[in-house]
């Protein structure tokens, strides 16, 4: 049905996402329309057919005209699209779909006395060009990367200047840049100012952390020391809780005491129990007169 693999590609064309583009060639009577080789729409008694999915509700016939659009590109639209016409006639087409450029950045990076250099950049340099503008002239410009300096003279800090992001389907995004303003002490001040108070941030966050890591160390210690009292307390607790014996000597002062006293019950198999007595002295009464009378 189709000879396109042998078509050479007659024309590039490039598109962002997001965006639209319309194939030149018309397809007016009855033919197919191809991408990568497969058939995805034809033409027939002036009334068109989609027959692929992903193009059913973005894939456009005008039967006037007999163009064909493709709205809602995405990446993976690119590809080599081919118009054949029924009874001969081929056109074929190389789509390129980027990402929409970003919008550009200017820092500045350096002044002095006789001038400033400023720094254009963007996030995403994938197929991004950057370029410097002054005035309609064209001043510097990269091929892709993701910043570009400019270098400005002070005699120029009233010209007009622009940095411009642009993609290779020519979606452009411009930023005005007033040199005077970028480059003016006030500003340098501001930045110094914004340099001091990072540093002091900064300074804050290192003095917070030492303050920690000190707390934690000293903590540390303590519960160390804590733990080594109780360790000793604990060893102390189990030293006083052990019953020490000792043998117990007596002196038998049973002869001593009159030698009437009893002797003491066998002790008991196995006992260790030991009967000790007191020294029994006599009790000397006082006489009284009454006594001395009757004695004598």
């Amino acid at each position: 049905m189709s000879s396109a693999g042998t078509q050479e590609v007659k024309k590039n064309l490039t598109c962002t996402e997001g965006g639209s583009i319309t194939l030149p060639d018309p397809l007016v009577e009855s033919g197919f329309l191809l991408y990568g080789g497969k058939n995805i729409a034809f033409v027939t008694d002036r009334r068109s057919q989609i027959w692929k999915d992903s193009f059913r509700d973005r894939l456009l016939w005008n039967n006037n005209t007999g163009l064909f659009t493709i709205t809602g590109l995405q990446r993976d639209d690119s590809g080599i699209y081919t118009i054949e016409r029924k009874g001969g006639g081929v056109a074929s087409y190389q789509l390129s779909v980027y990402e929409a450029a970003p919008t550009p950045g200017v820092n500045r990076s350096r002044v002095s006395a006789d001038s400033c250099t400023l720094v254009c950049s963007v996030e995403k340099a994938h197929e991004t060009t950057l370029c410097w503008i002054k005035g309609e002239e064209i001043l510097n410009q990269t091929s892709t990367g993701p910043s570009l300096p400019l270098t400005v003279d002070k005699q120029d800090f009233n010209s007009s200047y622009r940095c411009v992001a642009a993609n290779p389907a020519a979606d452009e995004k411009t930023l005005p840049v007033n040199v005077k303003t970028f480059c003016s002490e006030e500003n340098n001040t501001d930045e110094t100012s914004e340099n001091n108070r990072q540093f002091g941030t900064l300074l804050i966050a290192i003095v917070v952390f030492l303050i920690v890591i000190s707390v934690i160390i000293i903590g540390i210690y303590f519960e160390r020391q804590k733990r080594k009292r109780d360790r000793r307390s604990q060893d102390s607790i189990k030293r006083e809780g052990e019953v020490v014996y000792t043998d117990v000597f007596t002196t038998d002062e049973r002869n001593r005491q009159g030698g009437n006293l009893s002797d003491p019950s066998p002790a008991v198999e196995g006992s260790n129990l030991t009967t000790v007595y007191d020294k029994l002295e006599v009790h000397r009464m006082a006489l009284t007169d009454t006594d001395t009378v009757e004695n004598v």
